[in-house]
């Protein structure tokens, strides 16, 4: 822990020549890599860096494997498939969710009984294990190479940007792969294990952006966005990103800037159902510092709404890009508040229209198809999200020419789930799940 520049292997990568690494398939290990007993609690940890213990509890690394939503989802979406290269995939989640116990040999897939979980690797995305990383084998899928110590009576070298740490309990030592944007990427690059269809590319959206320059001063890493980040500052690209001066360890000396924990993401909803208030707003306040609204070019029945990415280091929206949604509400009303166009509400079972404009990808079977089980994905259809610093305009008919004194007001939303796959549940994940407003224009005519 004691302050690492580490943006936590679940959103975390460096030997950048093994991004080109052949995914002909990645079968699982038949034998552990490590012993469960190698690793630290959290809470021994947390011994001396109680601050950083604080902001990291509740967070989506912490939360990783006991997230609702994820567990349900993901032992549904198992459910049913008979192709050996899909259920390959759709069992592999616990690779990043659950990484302690996937690399000390449980659970080793998706459909494993999670209650036989050992203690310490329900903790998800933890101390020990970042701080553990000294190599990569391959920027997707958890390519992080450990090397933990013996457990406590050995803890053995913990890793971070320091290179001046002398802690009592670990020894410490630089690590350049811990300063930089790629430790993001093992897990927040992921690729189909049988297919290699890109599910989620979080790390190549940031590597193709603007914030990625060969200038230091110009260069903005992950960790300078998700590291800075704390209540009441959202530390995204349209908002400043000042440091967190503060000791890395209890009672250790202060330094400039201390990397912070929270690791929220856009994520209000699951830390909410843990009891945390902190987190909910944090990840409400980065998701309205993202993107920008503008309505124009209003002629006739037409108007067109542009959305832009001006805060996000990579796409909008970013993980796997077929299960978050971000899309345009537009309403004209007239001058008493009456709809006279909408589009973008979602129904009863709130769940959104198919003409909705959603920026999002769309997975097929390889024929064409689109597909709602990403276990099945064997094809991009298509990819409308928005790349970082980029805009996206859609130009709407609504079917009647505007009158002077009504109200055209567009709105950007945020969902980090389709209501649509969590219905068909066998039992509720959380219920609706939150939807943010990210940006509202709104214009008088």
């Amino acid at each position: 822990m004691y302050g690492m520049r580490m943006l936590s292997v679940l959103t975390c990568c460096l030997s950048l020549a093994c991004a080109s690494h052949a995914f002909a398939s990645d079968k699982t290990p038949s034998a552990p890599e490590f012993k469960l007993e190698q690793f630290i609690s959290p809470e021994t940890c947390g011994g001396c860096h109680s601050e950083i213990l604080e902001q990291w509890t509740n967070s989506m690394h912490n939360l990783a494997h006991k997230d609702p939503v994820y567990s349900r989802v993901s032992q549904f979406l198992r459910k049913g498939l008979t192709v050996e290269g899909e259920i390959e995939e759709a069992e592999s989640c616990v690779k990043c969710h659950t990484p302690v116990g996937f690399v000390t040999g449980f659970p080793k897939e998706v459909s494993d009984d999670r209650s036989k979980t050992p203690e310490i690797a329900t903790r998800g995305i933890q101390c020990d294990y970042c701080h553990s990383a000294v190599d990569i084998t391959k920027m997707y899928n958890n390519g992080l190479v450990l090397s933990p110590g013996q457990g406590e009576d050995d803890p053995g070298v913990k890793y971070g940007p320091f290179d001046d740490a002398e802690p009592d309990f670990h020894e410490a030592a630089f690590s350049k792969l811990h300063t930089e944007s790629a430790i993001c990427g093992t897990c927040h690059n992921v690729k189909h294990v049988a297919y290699g269809t890109d599910l989620e590319t979080t790390y190549t959206e940031w590597e193709n952006s603007p914030y990625n320059d060969a200038d230091p001063e110009k260069r903005v890493d992950c960790q300078d966005c998700h590291m800075y980040q704390r209540p009441g500052i959202p530390a995204t690209g349209s908002t400043e990103r000042p440091a967190n001066p503060g000791a890395a360890a209890d009672y250790s000396d202060e330094r400039p800037h201390i990397f912070t924990h929270y690791f929220v993401g856009a994520n209000s909803g699951v830390p909410a159902e843990f009891g945390d208030a902190e987190k909910p707003a944090m990840a409400e306040e980065r998701l309205k510092h993202a993107a920008t609204l503008d309505l124009s070019g209003i002629t006739d029945t037409k108007v067109t709404v542009t959305v832009t990415n001006t805060g996000a280091g990579h796409s909008l929206p970013t993980g796997v890009g077929d299960l978050r949604q971000v899309w345009i509400e537009l309403t004209l009303s007239d001058g008493a508040g009456k709809p006279l166009f909408r589009t973008g509400i979602p129904d009863d079972n709130h769940v959104l229209p198919d003409d909705t404009v959603i920026f999002r990808t769309v997975l097929g079977d390889g024929q064409g198809n689109p597909v709602l089980n990403l276990a099945k994905a064997r094809e991009i259809l298509s990819d409308t999200r928005i790349p970082a610093k980029a805009s996206a305009s859609h130009t709407f008919d609504l079917g009647m020419a505007p009158k002077k004194g009504q109200v055209l007001q567009a709105r950007l939303l945020y969902r980090g789930m389709p209501q649509k796959i969590l219905n068909l549940l066998p039992e509720p994940a959380l219920g609706p799940l939150p939807v943010v407003e990210m940006a509202k224009v709104s214009q008088t005519l």
